[in-house]
């Protein structure tokens, strides 16, 4: 537990009525009441499904966040980078899956450290050359590693090309002494932004295909995958319908973005999830009519997709502009309201997984006060 010396100027303001206001910015949001319904109805969700849930990490960084989801009910946490593996270990988080291929021997070395420690680790891997290094890591250390085949499920990222090296790979494992051959991974991460929900369906249905395949083929041989994980949440109700998948790595559902909510959903149908997550900013200049230059510029958002868009505290038709390193602008538009210095404003973020990043803390909030500051214990790791 950090002192709360170590949580930034605002840990002053924990338990005030109306600190959400009051917050020195910039500062990143978390809406605790949004984050838990976001949480319970993904809970909810898959088990009307009768599909597990291993939540990606990668999204919040957070053992706090990451507790709350498995004291939810999912089976364990994905995680994208060793470094993530390494925090969530670290507080006690079992059932990790590292979901990108672990290469360099530091990192090998690392990755036993925590088989180790952690009740039932799972590492993705998608070559013959890979499993061997880690076949003979794990026997080195005196426990097998369990491990996932990653299918290339026309991502191009990463994950075995074709059914055949699928199946040569399984072999491999199986016959390593010290790998334990668990399952498949297969996820479709270019679909998840895809904004027709319909194309979004096809295009799914369509490279999941592969992993079906690989699953047959392994069927016909006697060695089904116990686990098949993937999906994300641009595609979760399609995953969950479709019967491939026994398990979701789904992330930016507990807060959702700009990027998400700017997708369609099912005919007739509305996201089950809700904005949590916002940066909050102050007007620091209002000399000019068109705009105002606020505290939060290109250090605090990722640029890798649409703008920030207000949700609280400009006029009407407001728009975001990135105004330099450390400013941004309120265009007004349509509007003759116009913002006081020392005005707040918050935004929904852009993109929050590389937003997340950018800070150190959670300033969680409960209405309008500030009820608790979580560290962003992942930030940075590789």
């Amino acid at each position: 537990m950090a002192k709360i010396t170590e949580l930034g100027p605002n840990a002053k303001l924990i338990g005030k009525i109306g600190s959400r206001n009051l917050l020195s910015t910039p500062a990143l949001v978390l809406d605790l009441d949004c984050l838990e319904r976001n949480i319970e109805r993904m809970k909810t969700y898959a088990n009307s499904k009768n599909i597990a849930l291993r939540p990606h990490c990668k999204t919040h960084k957070s053992a706090i966040i990451a507790q709350l989801q498995i004291d939810a009910g999912a089976t364990g946490i994905t995680a994208a980078t060793l470094g993530e593996a390494e925090v969530m270990a670290d507080a006690g988080v079992t059932g990790i899956l590292v979901s990108s291929p672990i290469i360099a021997d530091s990192k090998i070395d690392r990755l036993m450290k925590i088989n180790k420690k952690v009740k039932g680790l799972l590492q993705t891997v998608d070559n013959i050359s890979n499993a061997s290094r880690l076949s003979m890591a794990a026997m080195n250390i005196g426990k097998p590693l369990n491990v996932l085949i990653d299918v290339d499920v026309g991502l191009h990222r990463t994950g075995v090309a074709s059914v055949n090296e699928a199946v040569e790979l399984v072999h491999t494992i199986v016959a390593s002494q010290s790998l334990n051959y668990a399952g498949l991974q297969g996820y479709a991460g270019h679909i998840m932004h895809i904004e027709s929900f319909d194309e979004r369906e096809r295009t799914n249905l369509y490279h999941m295909n592969k992993l079906q395949d690989v699953r047959s083929a392994l069927a016909e041989i006697n060695l089904s995958p116990n686990i098949i994980t993937g999906a994300g949440t641009g595609t979760y109700d399609i995953d969950a319908e479709q019967g491939i998948v026994t398990e979701m790595q789904v992330g930016s559902y507990v807060f959702m973005d700009v990027e998400y909510l700017d997708i369609k959903c099912r005919k007739n149908q509305q996201w089950i999830f809700e904005p949590s997550l916002f940066v909050r900013s102050t007007v620091v200049s209002a000399n000019h009519s068109d705009h105002a230059t606020i505290d939060a510029g290109l250090k605090c958002f990722s640029q890798d997709g649409p703008l920030p868009v207000f949700n609280q505290g400009t006029p009407a038709g407001s728009i975001y502009k990135f105004f330099g390193d450390e400013h941004g602008s309120v265009m007004f538009e349509g509007s003759n309201e116009r913002l006081d210095v020392g005005s707040t404003v918050e935004c929904l973020v852009p993109h929050c997984d590389p937003t997340v990043n950018l800070y150190d803390f959670y300033h969680c909030v409960r209405g309008n006060t500030l009820v608790d500051i979580w560290p962003i214990d992942a930030r940075g790791l590789h």
